[in-house]
């Protein structure tokens, strides 16, 4: 399985690639391709162009929470089918996958808007979709995780913003955020977007889903911006315990909680362009 970064707040020194705030990576697992969150803008194309990676060959669309640094991409991303479409460029169409609550409106502090800008009726026209809250298997090694169990007091305590849904109008614990798991031959890979759901709780559920207790590597954001002095400890302290072979937090991570990782796990650095292949 080879994982490459199209989008993250980081670029790699001497690559002349765009970040953005914002997560968009491309997985493939030998003939299987997916494309896992689309960053904020069409940045992500543009870098998978200079890369020399064909999105349109893509057989899964992955979709790990409904925020705009994770969905406003969409909106190029139809475009550019759309082109292919027009000028008789062969394509795969792919099937989108997400929690069932990945399109519900989210605001927060007087933003009238700050998930998906684009309805799920109006995607149905372009792909294929699986919504669902079970974990869905896109090859024989990858797993889409689906809702992810709460299982510590650590995490997930504080909401962001609203979801407005057909309930009402009610605090945003981000039910739809989830993530990807690749049960590999020494152990687990557990790919993130955000972990709103908390990064110990995705990394249990996906040893559960997996029925796997070795990790090997987690990448992705942690959720990690300015967390309580318990979280950040819990956290610190849970790595310490899990003893995976490296962690590649970005995006949503700040410094001191990378520095305080570091102390117990072996970091690594994550910027646009980097790939990194598991056996």
């Amino acid at each position: 399985m080879k994982i490459t970064i199209l989008i993250d707040n980081n670029t790699l020194i001497d690559r002349y690639l765009l970040g953005e705030p914002g997560v968009s990576y491309l997985i493939q697992d030998g003939n299987r391709q997916v494309l896992f969150d689309v960053g904020y803008s069409n940045a992500f194309i543009i870098n998978a162009k200079k890369l020399n990676l064909n999105l349109l060959q893509s057989d899964y669309l992955v979709l790990s929470h409904g925020h705009l640094d994770h969905t406003w991409g969409l909106d190029p991303l139809l475009k550019m089918y759309t082109e292919a479409k027009i000028e008789s460029v062969p394509f795969t169409n792919p099937t989108l996958i997400a929690h069932p609550n990945v399109f519900e409106t989210k605001t927060v502090d007087g933003l009238n808007e700050i998930g998906c800008t684009i309805s799920k009726c109006k995607l149905d026209q372009h792909f294929e979709m699986n919504l669902t809250k079970e974990p869905f298997w896109l090859s024989d090694k990858l797993v889409f995780l689906g809702e992810i169990e709460r299982s510590n007091n650590f995490e997930n305590k504080v909401p962001i913003g609203k979801v407005h849904s057909k309930d009402g109008i009610k605090d945003d614990f981000l039910l739809d955020d989830t993530a990807l798991a690749y049960k590999g031959s020494e152990g687990l890979i557990v790919i993130t977007g955000c972990s709103h759901s908390g990064i110990c709780n995705i990394v249990e559920y996906a040893k559960k889903v997996c029925d796997e207790n070795s990790v090997v590597d987690v990448i992705g954001g942690f959720h990690l911006m300015q967390p309580s002095q318990e979280q950040l400890k819990c956290t610190v302290d849970y790595f310490q315990k899990l003893k995976s072979k490296e962690l590649h937090p970005c995006h949503c991570v700040d410094l001191n909680s990378k520095i305080a990782l570091s102390k117990v796990a072996n970091l690594k650095e994550v910027g646009v362009g980097l790939s990194i292949e598991y056996s």
